[in-house]
């Protein structure tokens, strides 16, 4: 059976399409065509787009409205794939070494694809000290962060380690793309206001905006709410709380980093896991 022309609704998540793709490329015996009504996240179809071609499938994208299947005519016999390390993750730490401590990150692609990449246009447009040798990137606190303004609609997991990095700015930083936080394992629009006011740090929303203001943070007892990257994100602001930030639910983050907590132990974060 041949996969059949159809349409989408890419505002929510760009992983219906993502696995449309994937299918479609396994199967189409014909051309066959995804139509995407307002697509979101971008960077991550190119990046399926990239790993698509690796394999020697085809897919005509047209201007991110619609994607074209092509059949395959032969497949490549031996195929050789290198893994990316995954920016998602590696931005919770980049932001640690911005606000307290140096790090070290090797095996992260500087030319990838990845929406996440992004996170090292913020530090720098933050004022972080960074340099980048060979295939190591350090990030040291030894500069003052300042108030920041960035569109996070096409990279929505920068968001918690976004918060943080800004709760630790002079000065108030705009995130605009909470329209894109309703749907993740929590609503993290909402449980970063509200984990960020138990440890003294005003967030506002304002349409889709994130308003935080930089300043002291505070000792807490919060929750993560089970989610995986609200977890990091309490976890890297200890480093900067005037005590232990105590996080309820802690166990999150072995769904995408399991070494996170050993990793963070590294830079003195004064985390307890409840």
């Amino acid at each position: 059976m041949n996969p059949e022309d159809i349409t989408v609704d890419g505002s929510g998540s760009s992983q219906y399409l993502t696995g449309l793709l994937f299918a479609f490329a396994a199967t189409a015996r014909q051309p066959v065509t995804i139509t995407v009504e307002d697509l979101k996240s971008k960077p991550y179809i190119d990046l399926s787009l990239q790993m698509l071609n690796h394999f020697g499938y085809r897919v005509l994208n047209n201007e991110y409205m619609q994607f074209t299947v092509l059949p395959v005519q032969s497949m490549k016999r031996e195929i050789v794939y290198h893994a990316e390390g995954d920016w998602s993750s590696a931005s919770f730490i980049l932001a640690a070494g911005a606000i307290s401590g140096d790090i070290s990150i090797n095996g992260l692609d500087m030319n990838s694809v990845q929406a996440d990449r992004a996170i090292m246009d913020v530090l720098s447009k933050a004022g972080a000290d960074i340099a980048i040798k060979e295939s190591r990137i350090l990030v040291s606190s030894r500069n003052i962060l300042n108030a920041f303004e960035f569109d996070a609609t096409d990279c929505p997991d920068l968001f918690p380690p976004l918060a943080v990095l800004a709760a630790c700015c002079k000065g108030t930083s705009v995130i605009k793309g909470t329209g894109r936080l309703a749907a993740k394992e929590s609503n993290r629009a909402i449980t970063l206001v509200d984990i960020f006011s138990k440890m003294g740090i005003d967030i506002k929303l304002d349409d889709d905006m994130m308003i935080i203001r930089g300043g002291e943070i505070r000792a807490a007892n919060v929750s993560s709410h089970q989610d995986h990257r609200i977890a990091m994100a309490c976890a890297i602001a200890a480093l900067k709380a005037t005590g232990n930030i105590s996080i309820e639910h802690a166990e999150a983050v072995n769904k995408s980093y399991p070494e996170f907590y050993h990793h963070l132990q590294m830079l003195g974060a004064a985390v307890s896991l409840v």
